[in-house]
């Protein structure tokens, strides 16, 4: 099966949050962590960011 890569313009569109917000629960450890594709340029992995919202869908379902 092939692998959507987003960037991060549509990471954000998807998720809702900004880039800040994006690299700070990266770095908590509470947002998946991207793939490099070169030097300067990183993508996020279609499914991960999925499994990750359907996890935001969980918690507010679960309170």
């Amino acid at each position: 099966m092939r692998e959507t890569i987003l960037r991060r313009p549509e990471v954000q569109a998807r998720t809702g949050l900004g880039r800040s917000t994006i690299y700070a629960k990266m770095a908590d450890g509470t947002f998946p962590k991207p793939v490099k594709l070169g030097p300067k340029s990183v993508g996020w992995m279609e499914s991960e960011i999925a499994a990750w919202l359907e996890g935001r869908r969980a918690e507010r379902d679960a309170a």
